[in-house]
């Protein structure tokens, strides 16, 4: 904090109160969060968007703007109570735009604080249900936004892609480590073709791309104290894509019995409980708008994302960990072994999820 000048900062923005405290907040690995505690009626969130990631900033924060002001029409018009915490608020700066950037060419944006509101890091069959239902209305708000959207991290969910880089890993060998590895990437060559068929689907038109939210962890959205969701934050990555990308990938960590880099399998296995409970939820509130396809194709997605980010460990292992922090020399091998585990799980259970799916609708 001595290194970076938040009242500097603060004064571009339009806070009218007197900053009393300005503190680090949450555990997020992108961007850096600060709390701003004020004398009056409401606190505030700084926050510096990592701009090596998300490299053009004002389409970053014009999707933002795009999707809270949305959002906030459809609470008004529904009549719904409470509505300022349940949509993320910014705040503008001088120039009239919702960031900032210094002259260290960093880039700010603040938030109204939401009061008495919490964040979980775990999962349950309960607040499984709750997450589920809430994710799949946020993509019901967004349905019908008036203008399209830019990709904020472009071909992030994009299998095609990340299968070619780690055909390039795999052709480079950069650190001599593939052949240690070449069982996992025969396996996952063998089924690269069905988990790559939502792109060749959107190319024939037969799937659609929407508003997706595109990293449905149940960090990302804020709980009252009473555990009901107030509304889905962290909003970076929202951009068109299919709805797989919020289905599948909560599924891969919340109905995971263990966390990614788990070195012991033993303790890998996909939570049939944690599953029926999200895609309860879900459909609730997703199932008016989804077409046939996309129903169809919710097993798929649950497969895909471990596979997704086991092709995307295995590639980085590859190339000799230059993409994701390690914590020892084999941690991108770890979460490899891990995400492959929970993939041939998941697949053992797409009868069940087949099955279960139908019986909802």
């Amino acid at each position: 904090m001595n290194t970076i000048d938040t009242a500097g900062i603060l004064v571009q923005f339009a806070i009218n109160d007197t900053v009393k405290e300005v503190k680090p907040l949450g555990n997020g690995l992108i961007n850096d969060t600060y709390h701003v505690i004020t004398d009056g009626e409401d606190d505030y969130v700084l926050q510096r968007i990592n701009n090596a990631i998300f490299q053009d900033v004002d389409l970053l924060q014009h999707n933002i703007e795009v999707v809270t002001a949305h959002i906030r029409c459809k609470l008004e018009a529904a009549g719904a109570a409470d509505i300022d915490r349940r949509v993320l608020q910014f705040v503008k700066a001088k120039d009239g735009k919702t960031y900032y950037r210094d002259e260290a060419e960093r880039y700010w944006r603040v938030m109204v604080y939401i009061p008495d509101s919490v964040t979980h890091e775990s999962v349950t069959p309960t607040s499984a249900y709750d997450c589920g239902k809430a994710f799949g209305n946020f993509e019901k708000m967004l349905v019908d936004v008036p203008e399209q959207l830019g990709e904020t991290i472009p071909d992030f969910h994009n299998i095609e892609l990340r299968m070619r880089q780690l055909r390039e890993a795999v052709a480079n060998d950069a650190s001599g480590r593939l052949d240690e590895v070449r069982d996992i990437v025969l396996e996952l060559e063998h089924d690269a073709d069905e988990m790559c068929q939502a792109e060749r689907l959107y190319r024939e038109g037969k799937l659609p791309k929407r508003i997706c939210h595109c990293d449905t962890k149940v960090n990302n959205m804020l709980f009252d104290q009473q555990g009901q969701v107030l509304c889905v934050i962290d909003l970076d990555t929202v951009m068109p894509s299919f709805i797989f990308s919020d289905y599948g990938d909560f599924l891969r960590t919340g109905a995971n019995f263990t966390a990614e880099d788990d070195p012991d399998l033993s303790h890998v296995g996909f939570n049939e409980a944690i599953f029926k409970s999200f895609t309860t939820g879900y459909l609730e509130s997703a199932r008016d708008f989804l077409t046939p396809i996309e129903i169809e194709m919710l097993p798929y997605a649950v497969a895909l994302f471990p596979f997704m980010q086991c092709v995307r460990f295995l590639t980085d292992y590859i190339n000799g960990d230059t993409y994701y922090k390690i914590k020892y020399p084999t941690h991108n091998l770890d979460r490899t072994r891990n995400q492959l585990t929970l993939y041939r799980a998941v697949r053992r259970h797409t009868p069940m999820m087949t099955a279960f799916i139908r019986g909802l609708l």
